[in-house]
């Protein structure tokens, strides 16, 4: 009997981009509606960009959600759930800030009040508007938002602390449920929330709020560069993210959604995706208690725009064209044929609690390098933080029988462990 696990896809419009808000057209979106729903997916995730909807903190255009009600009823009539961002936010290597926040009105994304209203007001506003379709599954926050509270990487951050992010992340989740109760809401962040010691979004907020824990997974961050694209680290990376969310959850079962996932080129040749598509999902169906894999993306970017960076415009399942890849049919073939029943995984290696050492979790460290070694060795680990080591009712709650120190486990050699 199939389970409940989903599958679907981030929706990139095959014409414009996300810039096709500017110039909506429903016909051209149904034509990639109908090209994703024809893999045999059942859920997308869209994108509506924040200073195109919200313009000014006073004006969410009507216009411009009446046109996301379209295209969520279009995904509808075709099958196809619909998780909506809000805060766009960061995509593909651009900033997408309104004019209110920036420059001359330079304000704090997470701290300053009047941004705090509007933001509230905007994800409040699309959630109601949504709470009605059958088909709308929730709000995310927005993508990867923590990429602008920290710098480096980000050259101008918006600084906060932990706690003022934990607020802010309250705050915005409260706004969507008030708009559309009983919803999926949740938030989103890439890997530095579990990789980087001063990111001020934390594995603890992202593990405890909101409906289910959402994790990215990029192996440009040296996984592949240091391993390999065949290696087991670069084909299980995804799986490590899912399984080290689980040592900062509250709650033993709770559901872990692999939101971003994609090949990126040069480090997984286009000739190479669809086996790294076909690896990384088996990977991941491994892991018990996960809702579901979103593969970024269900379009490639249109040679036509400028600027962005060059693996960007491969990473479609699906041509610009919209015909679909060898990876697209790897996809479609998992979800397709997948039984997810995986056992509990038993041995959990340990994870310190602390967020300013995160970096122990990190490509080269400690816990990543003993999880992987682990892995090659025909294991099936986990992770459970210190502070849990010794807890019999969670450790029995998850299903482990043995906990293990990394430093127990000698490390996998850099370019070695292939699969």
């Amino acid at each position: 009997m199939p389970s409940a696990v989903r599958f679907g896809v981030n929706y990139t419009p095959s014409v414009g981009w996300f810039h096709h808000w500017l110039d909506f057209d429903l016909d051209s979106v149904r034509a990639d509606l109908d090209s994703i729903a024809a893999l045999g997916l059942d859920h997308i995730r869209v994108f509506p960009l924040w200073p195109y909807f919200q313009p000014n903190r006073a004006l969410i255009r009507p216009r411009a959600v009446e046109q996301l009600l379209q295209l969520v009823d279009a995904a509808g009539e075709r099958g196809l759930d619909v998780n909506v961002d809000g805060l766009q936010g960061h995509l593909s290597s651009f900033d997408f800030l309104p004019a209110w926040t920036r420059t001359w009105h330079r304000r704090n994304l997470f701290t300053d009040p009047e941004v705090l209203d509007g933001q509230a007001a905007y994800l409040r506003t699309l959630a109601a508007a949504l709470a009605d379709r059958p088909h709308f599954i929730g709000m995310t926050l927005g993508n990867e938002v923590n990429q602008f509270s920290a710098g480096p990487p980000h050259p101008d951050p918006d600084r906060a602390s932990s706690a003022e992010i934990d607020d802010w992340l309250e705050r915005m989740l409260a706004a969507c449920e008030e708009g559309a109760p009983g919803r999926l809401h949740l938030h989103a962040e890439y890997d530095a929330t579990w990789y980087q010691d001063d990111m001020p979004f934390t594995p603890g907020q992202a593990a405890r709020r909101g409906a289910v824990t959402a994790v990215h997974s990029w192996v440009f961050n040296g996984t592949a560069q240091r391993h390999g694209r065949a290696s087991v680290p670069t084909e299980h990376h995804a799986a490590y993210l899912i399984e080290l969310s689980k040592a900062w959850a509250d709650d033993p079962r709770r559901p872990v959604w692999l939101q971003e996932v994609g090949a990126p080129a040069p480090l997984i040749p286009p000739e190479h995706a669809a086996a790294f598509t076909e690896a990384t999902v088996a990977a991941a169906l491994d892991c018990p208690d996960l809702w579901g894999i979103t593969w970024w993306c269900s379009h490639d970017v249109s040679r036509d725009l400028a600027d962005f960076p060059e693996l960007e415009y491969g990473l479609g399942l699906l041509t610009n064209d919209r015909r679909p890849k060898d990876s697209a049919r790897a996809l479609a073939r998992a979800a397709r044929e997948h039984r997810h029943k995986p056992a509990a995984r038993t041995t959990a290696l340990i994870v310190p609690a602390d967020p300013a050492v995160r970096s122990l979790c990190a490509p080269g460290g400690p816990v990543f390098e003993a999880f992987f070694r682990l892995t090659a060795d025909g294991a099936r680990p986990t992770t459970v933080l210190d502070v849990r080591a010794d807890d019999e009712e969670h450790l029995a709650a998850r299903g482990i029988t043995e906990v293990v120190s990394p430093d127990q486990v000698l490390p996998i050699p850099q370019g070695e462990a292939r699969s």
